[in-house]
C-alpha cells in the first residue's frame, strides 16, 4: 500500500474499538467513539507537509523532535498537552509509525483496551 493516509488509517483501525471521523476538518481516530489518538494533518492551515498529530508518553515529544526535527513536529493547539506532529510524505519508517500510533492509542483507551494490545504483544 503506497498510499500514506491509506496506510495510517489502516493502522489506526487495526487497534480494537476504533473509529474514524473528521475533527476540525481532518480524518481523525478515537477510541469508542470518544477519545481521539490521531488527527491528520493534510496540509492543515497551509502546513508544507503530509502527516498526523496523536497523543504521546510524556517526554516523548521531545526526545523524537531532538532526534529527528525533519520527521518530528510540535503541532498546534495540541503540542502543548504532549502531542507529537509525525511527518509521513517522506518514505518513514513504518514499523516506527505503527509503534507511535500504538503508543498514541495507549495514552487514551480504557486499561481494558490497551491490556488487549499486550496480551496481542502488539
Amino acid at each position: 500500500m503506497s498510499d500514506p493516509v491509506e496506510r495510517l488509517r489502516g493502522v489506526c483501525l487495526a487497534l480494537p474499538e476504533t473509529s474514524e471521523r473528521f475533527s476540525h476538518g481532518e480524518p481523525s481516530f478515537f477510541v469508542r467513539d470518544k477519545k481521539q489518538f490521531v488527527m491528520l494533518d493534510t496540509h492543515h492551515h497551509g502546513a508544507d507537509h503530509l502527516g498526523f498529530w496523536c497523543a504521546a508518553p510524556p517526554g516523548v515529544q521531545e526526545e523524537l523532535i531532538a532526534e529527528n526535527p525533519a520527521q518530528y513536529f510540535r503541532p498546534p493547539y495540541v503540542g502543548h498537552r504532549g502531542w507529537i506532529g509525525v511527518r509521513i510524505d517522506r518514505d518513514p519508517d513504518w514499523a516506527e509509525i505503527t509503534e507511535i500510533v500504538r503508543d498514541a492509542y495507549r495514552q487514551v483507551a480504557p486499561k481494558a483496551l490497551s491490556a488487549q494490545l499486550d496480551e496481542a504483544g502488539a
